[in-house]
Formats: C-alpha cells, structure tokens, sequence
C-alpha cells in the first residue's frame, strides 16, 4: 500500500506541476526551459527526443549529435534535446513512464531519483551488449549504481572522484608540504600549523550539503544503505566520520562551519574567494564552481588525493551523477542505444566529457590520453597534474548504494542531523545518526 501511496503522489506531484505552469506533459518543448535541435536540415534524419535537468548535458548532447550525424551520413538523427527544471522532469518522466506514454526516446536521470525508475519491471532499455565489452575500461562502481539484476540501464557521465582542493598560498605561508599529507591524522596536525601560522582555517564543515561526510564513509567501505537496501546511517563507519567533522570546528579547532552552510552558496564562495580556508574536500566536478565563482584563487589551488582513515586506506570516492537512459517507449531502439552508446561509451565520448564539461570521465583508460592533456581552462586553473591525481586513486572508489530512501536520508542529514550535531550540539554523533536510522527504518516501504 505504501508503494501504491508513493507512485500516486508522484503521480500527484507532477500532474500539479504541470497545471500550476500551464504546460502539459510530454515530449514536446512545452515547459522547456531551453530546446535545441540538432539535424532538422537533413533529410530523412531519424528524429529522437533528449530530456535533461541541466543545459550543460544539453550542449554535450548537442555536440554528440552533430558527431554522429559526420560519421554515420547513412543513419543521420535530428535531435531534439530538451532542458526542464529538476523537479519538473524527473516528475513527468515517471508519470509518462508509468503511464504508457509521452516519454523521450532518451533522457538523463539523476542519481537520487534514479532508483524510483527501477522499482519492479523497469520501463528502461538495458544497455549491456555496448556495456559489456567495454566494461574493463571503465570505473565500474559508477555503472553499477544505474543497474539491477546484471542488467545496465544508466549510462554515468562522471566517475565525481572526491579530491581535495588545497590553497597551496596558505599552505606554504604556513610551510605544510601538501603531498605529506597522507591522512586525515596528518590533516589534523596539518591544520593546526595553518591556523597556528596563518590565523585562517584549515577547512570548513557543511551543515546543509551531506556530500562531504558521504565521502568520508564511502572511503570506509560504509554507506547510508548497504547492497541489500537495508539502512546503515547508523553505522560505526557513519558515526565515526560525523564525529570527526565535530571535533574539526570544536576539538581540534581548525575548522569552522561552511558560510552559508554549504560549498554552493554565495556567501561561501566570497569566503574562499577572499582566501578563507585552506582547503575543500569536493567531487572533482566543482572545479567548475572555482572558475565562475571563485577567479581570484587561480594559480593557487593544486588537487590531491583526499587524505586516507589510515595508511593503505582509500583516498577517494564517487559522490554525485547522472544516468542517461533509453526509455522502453522509443520507437527507434536500436538507433537510440546506439547513439546513447555512441554518445556516452565510447573513447572519443569520454574525452569529450571531459573537453566539453570538465568531468572526469567514467571510463579510465582516457585518462593518459594525449586528448586529455591538451591545455585548457582548467589545466590554466589548477595546473597540469589534475589526471595524474585521478590515475592515484582510480582503483580507490567505492560503489555507492542508492535506494527510494535516499533523498529522505538526504534530507534527515543536511536539516535535522547537522544541526543538532553541528550547530546547536544537542546531540552526538552516535544519538543523532541512531535517530535518524530508526526515522527512516520505520518509513521503509
């Protein structure tokens, strides 16, 4: 019953969405944020429909589109790609699906939601004859979180490597060698040599953004949810990481919570801009936020390994993502999975994830290609070693368990866990997560 509750208040959910825009559902432009139309002059092109959440994907699909269209002048596409706002597509694409009709041939799927499309028989097309002979190429934790049952649906558009982003300007007023930090134990003492040295922090910690501490138990092999669903927030692993972050601002004191609670707010980014902290533990997808929001710390940000819970131990993990799928109501499905294959498998695909977007590619083997290591904005921001740090902890990835809960454990974390533990310290770290697991054990549907 529960389930049934859930699909119909989706369903729910997006038919409001819909009449509150004035729009209707489907796969036409009607609500688009943004519409792009790649081959309409071409004649007899096969015409096939891309739904995304973010217009950067759009102009990556756009590109590949106009690629295939040069190397397949007898199968040409006109691609008709489409950008709606998060909550909007994720909505009318489960509802279309539900429904039997007005899905896309193809669309995008973000990783928290991508398990609400494989709840009993996905309306998803497996991809697995382009996946399995290429598999060995890839990091393929990041293919394992879009499939079930052996079957691969989702094809990742980063690996969202977890690094850390140090200011080498601050660490070397406060003569810390950098590449001597190998774990968190030397990041602490590390951190006392800033703040002693330079008077700024060594780090910030989030109270609205659960990425950061997701990484720290991901290196510990733990997670929200182990590999049979079941909820671990309260786990060993989960506890010892909250408190870590704890002790950082109220211990140790090298740390103070993020300005504007979390690395995507304005007020944090005027903070680093102006040399805050030294340093930032994110996905290697926010280098992009450094380069719109943060252009005074050029040439002075360097990426390393996140440092390790012990020696030996990992140094990363794959935070963040999205899945892009082809949906069981196309009517050209060999076509669109082989574009999408074409679009997102492939050498030359990876490389331009990273060319086009700045995204680590989810396929490892591009990583040393000469096409990766021609100049760009990033390689003038960061320097010239950003691929020999992904090459160090390539093996060192996890697979991260996504279930129909996580947006609530999402949710639990950044509002109510955080700010007891973190803000108002009314509770420990082990009281907090143990009563955030019984929460969201007992909505368990």
């Amino acid at each position: 019953m529960k389930k049934s509750l859930f699909i119909l208040l989706v369903g729910l959910m997006a038919i409001v969405l819909v009449a509150c825009s004035g729009k209707k559902s489907g796969s036409d432009s009607e609500g688009a944020t943004d519409t792009v139309v790649v081959g309409d002059d071409i004649k007899g092109a096969t015409e096939l429909s891309f739904w995304t959440f973010v217009s950067l994907h759009m102009e990556f699909f756009e590109d590949a589109a106009k690629r295939w269209n040069e190397a397949n002048p007898d199968r040409p596409i006109k691609l008709k790609a489409e950008t709606y706002p998060y909550d909007q597509m994720h909505n009318n694409l489960l509802l279309a699906l539900q429904s039997g009709k007005g899905a896309p041939d193809i669309s995008d799927i973000e990783i928290s939601r991508f398990p609400n499309y494989l709840q009993g028989e996905p309306q998803l097309l497996p991809m697995n004859q382009f996946v399995d002979p290429e598999i060995d190429n890839f990091v393929k934790a990041r293919l394992e979180i879009y499939s079930k049952d052996g079957q691969y649906y989702g094809m990742p558009t980063h690996v969202g490597a977890s690094v850390m982003y140090y200011n080498k300007e601050i660490m070397d007023e406060a003569g810390v060698d950098i590449d001597s930090i190998k774990t968190w134990d030397d990041y602490v003492e590390a951190g006392k040599q800033v703040v002693a040295k330079t008077g700024k922090m060594m780090a910030n910690v989030p109270t609205g953004d659960y990425i950061p501490m997701w990484a720290m138990i991901s290196q510990q092999g733990s997670d929200w949810f182990d590999e049979n669903g079941d909820v671990t927030v309260d786990s060993p692993e989960n506890i010892k990481a909250l408190q870590f972050l704890h002790d950082l601002v109220y211990v140790h004191k090298i740390a103070e919570l993020t300005p504007g609670g979390q690395p995507h707010a304005e007020e944090y980014y005027a903070y680093m801009n102006d040399g805050g902290a030294a340093s930032i533990s994110m996905p290697l997808w926010y280098m992009g936020r450094f380069l719109d929001y943060m252009p005074d710390l050029k040439n002075k940000i360097v990426i390393r390994p996140m440092p390790a819970w012990e020696p030996g131990g990992f140094r990363s993990a794959g935070m963040g993502g999205t899945g892009t799928v082809v949906t069981n109501q196309t009517k050209h499905a060999d076509l669109a999975k082989e574009f999408l294959a074409f679009a997102k498998l492939s050498r030359e695909a990876n490389i331009q994830l990273w060319t086009v977007l700045g995204f680590d590619p989810p396929r490892w083997d591009v990583w040393e290609s000469d096409e990766v290591k021609q100049d760009n904005k990033f390689y003038q921001y960061f320097g010239n070693d950003i691929f020999d740090t992904l090459l160090e902890i390539r093996d060192e990835i996890n697979p991260v368990h996504i279930t129909a809960q996580t947006p609530e454990v999402q949710n639990e974390i950044n509002t109510v866990t955080f700010d007891s533990v973190l803000r108002q310290q009314t509770q420990t770290a082990e009281e907090a997560l143990k009563e955030a697991a019984d929460k969201i054990r007992s909505n368990k549907q």
